[in-house]
C-alpha cells in the first residue's frame, strides 16, 4: 500500500466531511466522519460520531457496519477527518486497536487530533509503528475544523 496520496483520496475524504456534518453536536466530541473503501475504489462501510450513540466514534461507526471477518478488510482504506484515537475513555478498544484488528493497512486523514480532550495524541504513530500507511491530506484540514467550530478552540 502506497504512503502516498492518490487521485481518489481527496474525493472520498470530501465525503467522509459531508459525513462528519450530520454528527450531533457535543461540547465535549469532535464531528467525524469516516468511509471505507476497498481496493477497487468502492465504499464498503460509512459512519460518523454519535451515529449509534453518544459514545461513537466514526471509525467504530464504520467498522461495525462489516464482519470482523470481511475480507476486502485486508486490502482496504479508511478514511477518517480526525486522526484515529490511541487513548480513550468512553469504550475499551480505541479506533486505532479497531483498524490495527480489521487488518486496515492504509489510513487518509485531514487533521490530527488537537490536545483538547486527550493530551499526547498519537494514533498516526500508533498506526505507523504497527506499519499501517498513513497519509496526511492537511490542505483540506480547514474544512474539518469547520465542521468541529462548535468546540471551544477550534478556528475555522
Amino acid at each position: 500500500m502506497t504512503a502516498e496520496p492518490s487521485a481518489a483520496d481527496e474525493a472520498w475524504m470530501r465525503r467522509a466531511i459531508e459525513l462528519s456534518r450530520l454528527c450531533p453536536p457535543s461540547h465535549t466530541a469532535f464531528s467525524v466522519g469516516a468511509v471505507i473503501v476497498d481496493a477497487e475504489g468502492n465504499e464498503i462501510a460509512n459512519g460518523y460520531s454519535r451515529e449509534m450513540d453518544e459514545h461513537v466514534h466514526a471509525e467504530e461507526s464504520a467498522l461495525a457496519k462489516l464482519a470482523t471477518d470481511d475480507a476486502r478488510l485486508g486490502s482496504a482504506t479508511i478514511y477518517s477527518t480526525l486522526e484515529p484515537c490511541a487513548k480513550r475513555r468512553s469504550r475499551p478498544r480505541t479506533c486505532t486497536e479497531l483498524i490495527l484488528a480489521a487488518g486496515i493497512p492504509r489510513v487518509v486523514i485531514a487533521w490530527r487530533e488537537p490536545d483538547l480532550f486527550v493530551t499526547d495524541v498519537d494514533g498516526v504513530e500508533v498506526l505507523r509503528s504497527s506499519e499501517v500507511a498513513v497519509i496526511e491530506l492537511p490542505h483540506i484540514s480547514a474544512e474539518v475544523r469547520k465542521a468541529n467550530a462548535h468546540l471551544p478552540g477550534i478556528a475555522e
